[in-house]
């Protein structure tokens, strides 16, 4: 055995590492950490926007002021979330994730404060404004965490503790609500509470060895591309913003129980779908998802409007979350095609605003054109305008998205 000599090809090869192999996994502790965080986001948030118009029709207040609430909260989201994205990529998405949690706990207090509907309509700007921080800021947390070759896979799985939260939120909130507007308030800013100690679990991630080094204020702080093309979210989001502040109302004035019923369906139906609707994306292409989600969402709506019965309004609902549901990550995930990961907050915070402007304005439109046609004409309204999304669409993204280069990879 002493005459055997190794093959010194054999042997440098065998010495050399093993080329090391990009990491695809999406199950992570950071993502199972991030979903917690975003459980509880959305777990106090949907108590209040369905209990709030019963809060303010209860103290004497018109389904117009009853849209108010949500609508302010989306105005201010949208106004502030070019600038709060941006924010995020400058200091840190965990900073203002912890940040934003504690901000938001507060205001929660200070609506049990309030002795009449007035106050928390006035505050509800300002939640606004910490609120598109907190969303631009854990989408792009995600976005960073995720390997590209899985993000819309792994951003329909994240989307789930939303849709889970929805689920039972609504419901969690009408009882609460029983006992007091006060207790409601204080159990929602217990949550908050708890988003901030998951917040401040996590670890910063980083994109890019050097951060930007221009000036923070300027035309380049927003992704204007990324906005003229996320207004399509905005002829959806019109019906959503709808949706939240008065299909419970719609359900009371015909006799469906229980209120919750619609968000219930919603968020079942998404939790189904997005088992398989990010892969989907990921292997035929995001926008050849996105397209047919816009179409679901008119129909969605549309029969939302007629509904009179609980299985017409659960089958409004199923349609209205097989589209909404999965129209989300198949947008971002194309999207993030053409946008440098540098700048993921800011294009989130573009996002949000197109997105939050619909369900602002949706909600104070629609209440008001409530009073004078009532909640089916108003319905019937949003899905007319939700036509225009899957023309617009295409032709935003010719005009926009693709005038300088095509992105790379299959879709197109």
């Amino acid at each position: 055995m002493s005459n055997l000599r190794a093959d010194p090809r054999t042997t440098t090869a065998s010495a050399a590492p093993a080329p090391r192999q990009p990491d695809d996994r999406v199950f992570t502790p950071r993502f199972f950490l991030m979903c917690g965080f975003t459980f509880t986001v959305f777990l106090s948030l949907f108590q209040l926007l369905p209990t709030v118009p019963f809060f303010i029709l209860d103290l004497g207040g018109s389904t117009t002021v009853a849209g108010t609430f949500l609508g302010v909260l989306t105005f201010g989201s949208a106004l502030s979330a070019p600038l709060t994205g941006a924010l995020a990529d400058r200091v840190g998405k965990r900073r203002m994730l912890l940040v934003c949690s504690l901000a938001i706990a507060g205001f929660s207090m200070a609506y049990a404060l309030s002795a009449s509907y007035w106050l928390p309509l006035v505050l509800v700007f300002f939640h606004g404004l910490v609120w598109s921080g907190l969303l631009s800021a854990s989408s792009a947390y995600m976005t960073d965490l995720l390997p590209e070759r899985r993000r819309a896979e792994g951003i329909g799985y994240w989307g789930m503790s939303t849709m889970t939260a929805i689920a039972v939120a609504p419901g969690l909130g009408f009882w609460m609500y029983r006992f007091g507007w006060g207790w409601l308030c204080a159990e929602v800013a217990l949550l908050n509470l708890l988003m901030s100690a998951i917040a401040w679990r996590l670890r910063e991630i980083t994109v890019m060895a050097d951060r930007p080094k221009d000036a923070f204020f300027g035309r380049h702080m927003v992704e204007w591309r990324v906005l003229s093309v996320a207004m399509t979210l905005f002829l959806c989001s019109f019906g959503y913003g709808g949706i939240m502040s008065f299909v419970a109302v719609l359900s009371e004035e015909n006799g469906i129980t229980p209120k919750s019923i619609f968000f219930t369906a919603f968020a079942v139906v998404v939790l189904g779908t997005r088992l398989f609707s990010g892969r989907l994306a990921d292997r035929i292409g995001p926008k050849r998802v996105f397209l047919p989600c816009l179409a679901l969402v008119t129909v969605g709506i549309g029969l939302t409007a007629v509904a009179a019965s609980r299985i017409q309004l659960v089958v409004a609902a199923v349609i209205f979350g097989l589209g909404l549901g999965n129209m989300y990550p198949a947008f971002v995930a194309y999207i993030f095609k053409h946008v440098h990961p540098a700048r993921r907050g800011a294009a989130f915070g573009s996002i949000l605003a197109a997105f939050d402007t619909g369900i602002g304005a949706g909600s104070i439109v629609l209440g008001t054109v409530a009073g004078h046609l009532g909640l089916r004409g108003a319905f019937g309204a949003a899905a007319v305008l939700s036509v225009f999304a899957i023309p617009y669409f295409l032709w935003a993204e010719r005009r926009f998205l693709l005038r300088d280069a095509a992105p790379p990879g299959p879709e197109r």
